[in-house]
């Protein structure tokens, strides 16, 4: 995908003296006393702050914090946590400015953090005087939040369509370059591994990578709706049963292609849904009308692994069992741990996937972990996010 990239810019010597806008994720996870939990989002902004800074650049650096309401700010919204965090990590004082539109002042060299954006009228609709007095307020606008590219708002959005120059960061651009490597162009067989608990919400995604993978593979609720499909009984599961015919449809365009939906062979089944039910490993045909599938069998999970480490490309996007009770994890493990040593490209999103990952300890052996939940479903779904359209369009000679 053609967009200008805030890298080169900075190599080229295009950023000395400029100002510089950073619409960056930092929407973090806080405790009710508003303390960070978990900063991840914040330490992955601050490489294209560095190169800001880095290329003499004063820059300004903003995001979305929680769900407030437009034009109503309260303390619980502000991002001053956020700001102390970014300070701690940089090792340096990061000024945060509320009521920026009309205005900012800031210095090359100088780091400004801009209060909460969805606070901002207008912005959720991306309304365009809004989105215009975010455009005067810089030089260049740099989209870095993939976790907010599937929204077309002033501050993801507007401000690219009438900025100066607009460009991708350099954790937008790693997405876009990990995406193009699995789906545009991927070494086969290409791998995807579809889990959740309903079909409904990922029908699209599943529809949509039928065309294109060599074999789909799918789990949670999901698996339990394409078990039935495929005749089995699945007890007191959970399953959309009216929704057969689409789990029939995405098996025969996957047969048509000569690829497969592997149909688990045995399941890991529970009387109760509790961390503290007694596990029963069955096979797939005995599956007894008060049972629960709350996970893949060892046997299924075998194979699965065997052919993961086979792939040449590897999309994994949710848990294939209820991971978080330990009698119902082996199948997310094993899958997990063969995704580790497969010679494949991987790329994994959601945030599920994402707390398996850390909780095998993982995340060196996975190629491209993806920032963005909705962003990352919405490109497996075959849309084309916001923030690439309207960035590849103002590359556009």
């Amino acid at each position: 995908m053609n967009v200008i990239r805030f890298s080169d810019l900075c190599a080229q010597g295009q950023v000395s003296g400029k100002r510089v806008f950073i619409r960056a994720d930092l929407n973090v996870p806080q405790d009710d006393s508003g303390h960070i939990t978990e900063d991840t989002r914040i330490r992955a902004s601050i490489p294209c702050i560095r190169m800001a800074l880095a290329a003499g650049a004063a820059v300004m650096v903003t995001s979305h914090l929680g769900r407030p309401t437009e034009g109503e700010f309260k303390a619980a919204d502000s991002l001053a946590p956020v700001a102390m965090r970014m300070g701690e990590l940089m090792g340096r004082d990061v000024p945060l400015l509320s009521n920026w539109v009309g205005g900012v002042e800031v210095q090359p060299g100088q780091l400004v953090m801009l209060e909460n954006c969805r606070v901002n009228k207008g912005e959720k609709k991306n309304n365009e005087e809004l989105a215009r007095k975010m455009a005067a307020l810089c030089d260049i606008f740099v989209h870095d939040a993939f976790g907010t590219a599937h929204r077309a708002e002033a501050s993801t959005y507007g401000i690219a369509e009438f900025a100066k120059v607009a460009c991708a960061g350099p954790l937008l651009a790693a997405e876009m370059d990990a995406i193009t490597l699995a789906l545009a162009n991927p070494k086969r067989p290409l791998v995807a591994i579809v889990a959740g608990s309903k079909v409904s919400t990922k029908l699209t995604i599943l529809k949509s990578l039928a065309s294109k993978v060599d074999q789909l593979i799918v789990g949670g609720g999901i698996a339990n709706t394409f078990m039935l499909a495929a005749g089995l009984k699945i007890g007191k599961s959970l399953a959309e049963p009216d929704l057969l015919n689409e789990a029939k449809a995405v098996i025969d365009a996957m047969k048509a292609r000569g690829a497969a939906v592997p149909i688990p062979t045995d399941v890991v089944t529970a009387k109760t849904f509790a961390a503290d039910a007694v596990a029963t490993i069955k096979s797939a045909t005995e599956v007894a009308d008060d049972d629960l599938i709350l996970d893949i069998g060892p046997q299924t999970a075998a194979l699965l692994a065997a052919q993961l480490k086979l792939a040449g490309t590897i999309v994994w996007n949710g848990p294939v069992g209820v991971f978080e009770f330990p009698a119902f994890e082996n199948g997310t493990r094993t899958i997990a741990h063969a995704i580790a040593e497969s010679s494949a490209f991987s790329i994994a999103g959601g945030g599920d996937t994402l707390a398996a990952i850390a909780k095998y300890g993982i995340e060196k052996k996975i190629s491209y972990i993806s920032t963005g939940g909705g962003a990352f479903l919405e490109v497996l779904e075959g849309k084309t996010l916001p923030a690439f359209e309207i960035l590849s369009r103002r590359a556009a000679p």
